[in-house]
């Protein structure tokens, strides 16, 4: 028994990115059996009951969070501001790996955007949410590099708990805005997750360098 809590504590990551990807490909298999609209119509009908003149603005403030303005902005600050450049380069990197991903993914699954419960114009394909799936890889390697800094463990919790919650309000925003299907957030979302360990890796190997 200890042995294999041990397997699995020194595996939690691969086991998370597995069972990430394995939903995900369970939602693709879903949408092409046309098998997921009472997943979608669930949340949106949950999240639609928060719509008002008052909500919208907030809410288009909080989706702009993922926007390609506002997440090339932060890659540049990063860039600048830091003496050392290699995290910024970092951050740039996975911005244009993911986006790419994205888009990848988009042409391939090709789902139609919700057609008639929009707040604001999209265009593109609708599976996996770009917002959602950008900002959890984005925002989600910020979080990991403020892990590795020397700041003391409650800032590092607190600054991981607020990016984790950006996120999840950036993927409830879609839903609510009616641009999004709840399915393309948490596919999205779950996507991110597997492909971020992916790239956290890639970084931790690259850092250590080659074995002597």
């Amino acid at each position: 028994m200890k042995k294999m809590k041990s397997i699995i504590k020194s595996n939690l990551k691969w086991i998370i990115a597995l069972i990430s990807l394995v939903l995900f490909m369970i939602i693709i298999k879903n949408i092409y059996q046309q098998d997921i609209a009472s997943f979608d119509n669930f949340y949106y009908h949950h999240i639609s009951k928060l719509i008002s003149n008052r909500m919208t603005p907030f809410i288009k403030i909080i989706t702009n969070l993922s926007s390609a303005y506002v997440l090339i902005i932060i890659t540049v600050l990063f860039l600048l501001l830091l003496k050392n450049k290699r995290p910024g380069i970092l951050v740039l990197i996975n911005l244009v790996t993911i986006f790419l991903f994205n888009l990848i993914l988009k042409l391939i699954v090709a789902r139609p955007r919700p057609s008639d419960i929009n707040l604001i114009e999209e265009l593109g394909y609708s599976f996996p949410s770009a917002h959602a799936m950008i900002s959890t890889a984005f925002y989600g390697f910020i979080a990991y590099l403020i892990c590795k800094t020397n700041l003391n463990k409650s800032l590092k919790i607190l600054y991981t708990v607020l990016l984790a919650i950006t996120i999840i309000l950036i993927g409830i925003s879609r839903i609510y805005l009616g641009v999004h299907f709840a399915s393309d957030v948490f596919g999205g979302i779950l996507i991110a997750i597997s492909y971020l360990i992916l790239y956290t890796n890639i970084v931790e190997k690259i850092k250590k360098g080659p074995k002597s």
